[in-house]
């Protein structure tokens, strides 16, 4: 929290976006015969694959085990999580009837999240939690191209030929976004991220006419609460200065982007966090301490840093490479 705020810390702080499950061998057991949706809203599990790569890896944060269509799932979308593809939506929003199937969140729509975020908050103790929603963009794409999609053509399609279809679309999305984050703030939540996963698909000007309101009302909507608030996205190099307008304390860089660049890009005033590629963990060690170090080096006299991946762990990642990195990190940047 205090990297998150800019402040003196004994060492960066580590965390890895997906360390929750994905990687681990005892998440995959516990896993076993559970679909995803399932598995998000049952507190006894969510409780304890969130913690299982605090005990392993002893990174610095937890990160609420939960999917960025939580949601969208219960408020009514009609929508599952199929393995190896990702979030399926049966009926894609393409007109303006279709908003109606969008309605407000309401906090009893999700009383498995805030039992599982009081859960953990009292398990963890003194290791912050950071809860997580979808950003209004990513979460419009899903919706309107009704699953993954490499090219987001339906979607731009809205944006550019229906801007006021588009706006209330990512309008009400902010405004579930919004109540989902609150959710997890009230029960605990340390720190929340905004993941905007496909924003990297936009020009800027795109970005800043489309996409930036929605992701800055969510943002003003927990400025209340006080707790740091972090923006991210891939493949966003070119909308960093656009995503630190946003008004979020902390800006996720991917790894194409080394972090002394993102900072002039991002400008002052906000912490960075990242940004190893995911791929060096399956380097051999001393290669994969190496970029590491390019990181940290990177990062050396900005006020603020985080490290973490410049994505999410990749599922085939050996654990033990997640649990050396955190020691290297540690022992490597200890003021």
């Amino acid at each position: 929290m205090r990297a998150c705020r800019r402040e003196p810390v004994p060492h960066t702080p580590v965390w890895f976006m997906r360390q929750a499950g994905r990687s681990l061998p005892e998440y995959r057991r516990l896993r076993e015969g559970t679909g995803m949706l399932e598995a998000c809203r049952r507190p006894d599990l969510v409780t304890e694959i969130t913690l299982q790569p605090v005990r392993r890896h002893g990174v610095d944060a937890a990160i609420l085990f939960s999917d960025i269509v939580v949601p969208l799932k219960a408020i009514g979308v009609d929508l599952d999580i199929k393995p190896g593809v990702g979030p399926v939506v049966a009926q894609p929003v393409r007109s303006r009837a279709d908003l109606a199937r969008l309605r407000p969140l309401e906090p009893d729509d999700v009383p498995y999240v805030a039992e599982a975020v009081r859960a953990l908050t009292a398990e963890l103790g003194a290791t912050p939690l950071i809860g997580f929603a979808g950003a209004p963009f990513t979460l419009a794409s899903y919706l309107v191209e009704g699953g993954p999609s490499r090219n987001h053509e339906h979607t731009k399609a809205m944006m550019y030929g229906d801007p006021g279809l588009w706006a209330e679309l990512v309008g009400r999305l902010a405004g579930i976004t919004a109540a989902f984050l609150r959710v997890q703030i009230e029960a605990g939540a340390a720190a929340v991220q905004l993941f905007d996963s496909w924003a990297g698909a936009l020009a800027p000007a795109d970005y800043r006419r489309a996409v930036l309101p929605a992701s800055a009302e969510v943002f003003a909507a927990v400025a209340e609460y006080g707790v740091p608030r972090i923006h991210f996205g891939v493949g966003t190099g070119e909308l960093l200065t656009a995503m630190g307008e946003a008004g979020a304390d902390v800006v996720g860089v991917d790894w194409r982007v080394p972090l002394d660049e993102a900072a002039r890009r991002v400008g002052p005033g906000r912490a960075l966090q990242g940004n190893l590629d995911p791929a060096a963990l399956f380097a051999p060690r001393p290669a994969m301490e190496a970029k590491a170090a390019e990181v940290l080096a990177a990062a050396a006299g900005l006020p603020g840093h985080v490290f973490n991946l410049g994505h999410g762990v990749l599922p085939t990642t050996d654990p033990d490479a997640l649990t050396r990195l955190v020691e290297y990190v540690h022992e490597s940047s200890a003021r």
